[in-house]
């Protein structure tokens, strides 16, 4: 009597133990990156994450909507400090400051609110970095594998991404130095997806009508070209190319300045020139928040000015080869 009981003990056992071994097979990292892009652009989501950098944490709160017709929105919520919030609606951007009473609004770089982590394709990026899949680990309950992006460089950074088994959602990253230094990270500790998301949650939790507008979107930009281009880089890391120029008024110049946007496909680059009046201070040096590094020098006039999430020895030899065209 007892052994009908056995077998199907038995036969439990086994399968049980053949899809749990279906299910820790690693797959293709390449593969997995892509699914990652792609649920982060097409899933809708609602989370809250940690933010943390030097020696700072902040709590942050996404909403990810994309409706039928393709066009993608997000509201971004500053949890903790000072209240700020931002909604983006396909490439435009809004900035509130209200404690300020101020409203920026520009175009997004990076297409994304919370991370530059998410690659362009990986197909962009596969010549730059190499990709292994480490482990797994357990992040907001939800089962995920653990993906190393190593730079082949030190020019760039590095990678350390846990991506949803399922929703194939990036759930926890780090961002490391070439000695494997974590400099920021990112963390979810609450995370739901939805079928759908109520465009008031899209909305800023507060009115704006007394805010004052500063808006950094210059319509004329497209009549610019890269043939009238005043300066350019003589040195830039392998694999960053040119992905946006214009010549832009700056709140903080009277002046055009020179902007030049460069991307290996994971990290982004901007450059700006930016001639300088006698009432402008001069800024020189290197600055940094977290893995973004700024380095600044002035040269016959000018202020040469870059930043990016890469070392600082990479936007110093950046900002030294940029010279003025003949």
């Amino acid at each position: 009597m007892k052994f009908p009981y056995l077998f199907s003990l038995i036969f439990y056992i086994c399968i049980h133990s053949i899809f749990a071994r279906a299910d820790n097979i690693a797959p293709d990292p390449k593969i997995l990156i892509a699914e990652m892009s792609n649920a982060t652009t097409e899933l809708n989501y609602d989370g809250i994450f940690v933010y943390r950098y030097d020696k700072q944490i902040d709590k942050m709160r996404i909403i990810h909507k994309k409706n039928s017709n393709g066009d993608v929105h997000e509201r971004l919520v500053l949890l903790t400090g000072n209240k700020r919030e931002i909604i983006r609606d396909n490439d435009r951007v809004k900035y509130f400051f209200p404690e300020n009473k101020v409203v920026i609004i520009e175009k997004s770089k990076s297409g994304q609110l919370i991370s530059s982590y998410i690659p362009d394709t990986i197909q962009s990026i596969s010549k730059f970095y190499a990709f292994d899949i480490v482990g797994q680990g357990r992040i907001v309950g939800l089962n995920a594998w653990i993906v190393n992006i190593r730079p082949i460089d030190r020019f760039r950074y590095g990678y350390q991404l846990w991506i949803d088994k399922e929703s194939k959602l990036l759930l926890k990253s780090k961002l490391k130095n070439f000695q494997g230094v974590t400099l920021e990270q990112i963390m979810f500790t609450q995370l739901d997806v939805l079928g759908n998301i109520d465009d008031m949650l899209l909305k800023p939790s507060f009115s704006s009508k007394n805010f004052t507008l500063i808006n950094n979107i210059n319509d004329k930009t497209s009549a610019y070209n890269v043939s009238r281009k005043k300066w350019k880089p003589s040195w830039i890391p392998k694999g960053f190319l040119m992905s946006e120029y214009s010549i832009d008024p700056m709140p903080t110049s009277a002046m055009p300045v020179e902007h030049f946007i460069y991307s290996d496909g994971l990290a982004t680059i901007s450059i700006y020139v930016e001639k300088l009046n006698k009432q402008q201070p001069i800024r020189t040096g290197t600055t940094n928040f977290g893995g973004v590094n700024t380095y600044s020098l002035s040269t016959d006039g000018y202020q040469i000015t870059a930043i990016g999430e890469v070392p600082k020895t990479t936007v110093q030899l950046i900002v030294n080869s940029v010279k003025s065209s003949p």
